[in-house]
């Protein structure tokens, strides 16, 4: 098995959980179906629902950039599955989505993250602590376009997780797949942006850029890519 073990936890119904109060992500989901599958799904331990706690305190409305609930399980899986030792992240926010794929990294794998906020990463740093992956974590605080630039050149990447400001996607996932390794994946947040995508009456900006992104995908030979309805939507790219 890969990654460290996860603290033991009590069961949903044993103890109050941050993920049950949380508002779905999944809008284009009926709320029944939402509820019924996060109580089916895998729940997060002490130290997240902590996290997912100070960060709804912390951040006020901006907390609903936070991974939701049902990510953070399927996050974990999907890095153990892949066996990535290599992991990159842009957009770390507090930490939460961090701590997932940390925990599904194999056995002496590095997860770089980036980001622009001191502010929000200060909470992220002390609750990697907390998870016990913080001597597999690496913080790097800047312009992402430019940061990861300077990963260092035969550095490859065996998964990455994007989930930061929409109109960088493109930038983001370009320089990412150069480094990527062939059949490592690339892993985008929020890709149905609340259903928007499909309603021709929405024109915003973000909606017209995860538009172009999704697109982009769809016509890139380079790789394989399946949009999953997870919370907000996930894309799941794969390196050809």
């Amino acid at each position: 098995m890969y990654g460290s073990p996860v603290p033991a936890r009590a069961s949903a119904a044993d103890r109050p959980s941050v993920t049950r109060m949380a508002r779905m992500k999944a809008t284009y989901l009926a709320p029944a179906i939402g509820q019924y599958l996060i109580a089916h799904t895998t729940q997060p331990d002490d130290v997240l629902d902590a996290l997912a706690m100070e960060t709804r305190e912390a951040t006020g409305d901006r907390a609903v950039m936070q991974l939701a609930p049902d990510q953070g399980p399927f996050l974990t899986m999907i890095t153990q599955l892949s066996r990535a030792r290599n992991a990159v992240e842009v957009g770390t926010f507090t930490g939460y989505s961090a701590i997932c794929l940390a925990r599904g990294l194999a056995p002496g794998g590095r997860l770089t993250c980036f980001d622009i906020s001191e502010e929000w990463t200060a909470i992220a740093q002390r609750y990697w602590d907390k998870a016990g992956v913080a001597d597999r974590v690496e913080l790097r605080i800047g312009p992402a376009a430019e940061r990861l630039e300077e990963l260092p050149a035969g550095q490859e990447v065996d998964l990455a997780f994007i989930d930061a400001d929409k109109a960088g996607y493109p930038v983001y996932y370009e320089i990412l797949l150069s480094r990527l390794v062939p059949g490592g994946l690339i892993l985008v947040d929020n890709t149905l942006w609340n259903g928007h995508v499909a309603d021709p009456t929405v024109d915003d900006d973000d909606t017209r850029a995860i538009r172009e992104f999704n697109d982009m995908v769809m016509a890139d030979g380079r790789v394989t890519s399946l949009m999953l309805p997870i919370a907000d939507g996930l894309t799941m790219i794969r390196k050809h």
